[in-house]
């Protein structure tokens, strides 16, 4: 039996894919939360095979509880659930440990196999996902978000920058003293070639990273 989490802010779809995978044989939903920081507690005494996680969520991002999900537990399968194909950062999830990638809008059966795949350990891009990725290389094709150059440590201060979070509380939450946060904000604007806190948070609107209503206060 593939034992399966699922890690999503709303309700509405955590039950439309718990319906979904009740149906299926040889999985079993061993748990359900709505942010990545409920992830953290809750995949320590679940024991998750496969963790499906949404990417923007409000607290703890998609993006940083996979990273120190796969610290705690390196064996938990995490699949990364979007709701465009065109998401912004795969790469840097990638990076983070996921282990596959999917939109919500996939087929049930797709989803399945996702899962059975992952638990067998192998990488599991979906198909309107992997269709994106393969036309941004083609000559004229769609280039390359621009936070691309960013490193998952760099993408996880800035999503937390242009939430509105204050040097002290980015460093509570990634373990990090104020001057390092410091230092990967004067990186962050340098290689996005941006001036400041306010240019960084228009463009995470723009390539769909940050929801305007998410938008904080400014440090």
């Amino acid at each position: 039996m593939i034992k399966v989490m699922l890690v999503d802010d709303h309700d509405i779809v955590r039950t439309g894919i718990r319906l979904v995978l009740e149906k299926v044989s040889g999985i079993s939903i061993v748990g359900e939360c709505s942010d990545g920081r409920e992830a953290l507690q809750m995949v320590e005494t679940a024991k998750p095979d496969v963790l499906l996680m949404d990417v923007n969520m409000p607290g703890m991002s998609g993006l940083e509880a996979t990273r120190k999900i796969c610290d705690i537990d390196p064996y938990v399968r995490i699949i990364i659930l979007t709701i465009h194909a065109e998401n912004p950062y795969p790469k840097q999830l990638l990076d983070a440990g996921a282990q596959g990638y999917l939109t919500k809008g996939c087929a049930a059966k797709e989803l399945e196999e996702a899962i059975r795949k992952v638990y067998a350990g192998q990488r599991y891009v979906g198909t309107d996902i992997a269709q994106q990725m393969a036309l941004s290389m083609l000559p004229g094709g769609k280039k390359d978000s621009p936070f691309d150059v960013l490193t998952s440590r760099e993408m996880e201060v800035m999503m937390l920058l242009v939430r509105g979070k204050k040097a002290k509380e980015i460093g509570h939450i990634l373990g990090l003293n104020d001057k390092t946060v410091a230092t990967y904000k004067y990186r962050i604007l340098e290689k996005l070639d941006l001036k400041n806190d306010v240019k960084l948070t228009h463009m995470a609107i723009r390539h769909g990273i940050l929801d305007p209503s998410e938008v904080g206060g400014s440090e």
